[in-house]
């Protein structure tokens, strides 16, 4: 089955336009998700707005934004104002220039999304501007109203398609001053710096994202999994205090080893099948 589009619209240059669909790239769906439950009863929990003097539920009817002026202040807005902002879309990815593939720093890239051609007729003309761009080695910068905001784009050839990645706005992106202000200028010595080269050319490989597994949720898994068997859940180990080394004789070490061994591929996550598991039991339970 076909994914369903996020978006759908036209991909506009000059007076050259294509239906096209947006596709999200990149998801957290497949991730283990839990519910808040009543302890006792098992039932779900559901949360409930509730006025910070009086402690009182507050009806949806009765509820507003409100933009904090100064401590305790508000501006409120009602839906139709905050609505009236929304600008409007027409549904145009309108491309502004094309720029070089490198020239947009990666820390204004949001999220990324398949971008295609929705019809078959439009596969024409989306291919020519495909290979117009490969062959150029350029990106798109585009602009379009994406969920009720005006988003920069960069559209970006990938295979068949196109990337279109929504990017940060300048005021979004803080200022790399702030994190690496204070760090002093160092004169490096040149042996660290010839087993610094040393080290890095011993580990250079290629990037597989499937070497990279997410530790995190198969352990979750293995918890749900332990936990729909009746097994007993291990407390957790003290993880064992770090030894604090000597950077300079730490490189020296290393570069006496051997190159690296390639790394084995990740061993295979537990999260199918205790989601399998758990769905066969539901279903046993209903029938």
């Amino acid at each position: 089955m076909a994914p369903r589009a996020n978006w759908k619209g036209y991909l506009k240059v000059a007076d050259v336009s294509c239906p096209v669909s947006l596709f999200t790239a990149a998801s957290t769906s497949d991730r283990i998700a839990f519910h808040t439950l009543n302890r006792e009863t098992g039932h779900r929990l559901k949360r409930q707005f509730v006025d910070q003097e009086t402690g009182k539920p507050v009806p949806s009817d009765d509820q507003v934004k409100g933009y904090e002026t100064g401590s305790g202040d508000y501006v409120v807005l009602e839906p139709d104002e905050i609505t009236a902002a929304i600008p409007d879309s027409d549904k145009t990815l309108s491309i502004e220039a094309f720029v070089s593939c490198g020239d947009i720093d990666d820390l204004f890239f949001d999220r990324p999304y398949y971008l295609a051609p929705s019809t078959p007729v439009a596969s024409e003309s989306f291919a020519v501007l495909r290979e117009g761009m490969r062959a150029r080695k350029v990106a798109a910068v585009a602009r379009t109203v994406l969920f009720r905001r005006v988003r920069s784009v960069l559209v970006r050839v990938h295979g068949e398609g196109l990337i279109a990645t929504t990017l940060n706005f300048d005021y979004e992106v803080r200022s790399p001053k702030e994190a690496f202000g204070d760090i002093p200028a160092v004169k490096i010595d040149a042996e660290m710096l010839e087993l610094a080269r040393h080290i890095i050319k011993t580990k250079t490989g290629t990037f597989d994202p499937s070497h990279f597994d997410d530790r995190y949720e198969d352990a979750l898994a293995e918890v749900v999994r332990a936990k729909l068997e009746g097994k007993a859940i291990a407390p957790r180990k003290a993880p064992t205090p770090t030894k604090v080394v000597d950077l300079m004789e730490a490189l020296r070490q290393s570069a006496k080893g051997t190159d690296p061994k390639p790394a084995k591929a990740p061993a295979k996550s537990t999260r199918r099948a205790a989601v399998s598991k758990q769905r066969r039991r539901s279903a046993g339970k209903a029938a």
